[in-house]
């Protein structure tokens, strides 16, 4: 099966970059062969590096073997193409077109209460990233519409939550990951108008996209990913 993806265009127009939002579907192959058909179809390009990805924020950085756990990574060499796997969270894709530095987070809703798109920018910082002059991409994930959650889901935002929520149909909160995730990013210092978005609803497109909230246990998973290709 080929690789269908989709991109965002201020990524498409930086000289060697590689990145897309995989649309599966809803594929019936197992997660393992997914990521197998993924990495044959990039192998062009570079290795696709995944994480086992455990909704915190600690932040990696290849090469390694294996999949450490984490839920970002960063990347400074070619070829290294750093994947992300969801099924309803937000993936978060960040590049340094001048320093051809690369970043790539997993944040649903613990991930982001957390801060793990700040942790992202952070660790491009440390290896000398402006952030102003950061690129990022959020793509495809459960949207407000769908992403009912309990009081404390709510509380674990703290104080500045409020602005991340709304009610739904049912009076329980709605929540809006990719709101959080831009402010998130605003507040670390990108500027607005260098965040993207492929913003379609994971749960809403079953034609391209798999969602837990949707199909439960038999969902599978779509892989994001950004990297320089290899020289």
């Amino acid at each position: 099966m080929a690789l269908r993806t989709g991109e965002v265009p201020a990524f498409s127009a930086v000289p060697s970059l590689v990145h897309g939002f995989e649309q599966p579907g809803r594929e019936t192959e197992s997660h393992d062969a997914g990521c197998a058909r993924v990495a044959r179809a990039l192998e062009g390009a570079g290795r696709l590096l995944l994480l086992r990805q455990v909704h915190g924020t600690t932040v990696v950085e290849p090469p390694w073997e294996g999949t450490p756990e984490a839920d970002a990574s960063v990347a400074a060499a070619p070829g290294l193409l750093l994947g992300i796997k969801t099924a309803d969270c937000l993936p978060v894709l960040l590049v340094d077109p001048e320093r051809r530095l690369v970043a790539a987070a997993h944040a649903g809703w613990r991930g982001t209460a957390q801060g793990v798109a700040r942790r992202a920018v952070e660790a491009l910082a440390a290896r000398g990233s402006r952030p102003e002059n950061l690129v990022a991409a959020l793509g495809p994930g459960i949207g407000s519409c769908c992403y009912e959650v309990g009081e404390d889901v709510r509380e674990a935002f703290g104080p500045d939550g409020p602005a991340f929520f709304r009610p739904g149909p049912s009076g329980r909160p709605h929540l809006d990951v990719r709101a959080a995730n831009v402010r998130q990013l605003v507040e670390a210092g990108l500027r607005a108008e260098a965040i993207h978005h492929l913003a379609e609803c994971t749960r809403c497109r079953a034609d391209l996209y798999p969602s837990y909230r949707r199909d439960g246990a038999a969902a599978g998973r779509m892989i994001s990913f950004v990297g320089f290709e290899a020289t």
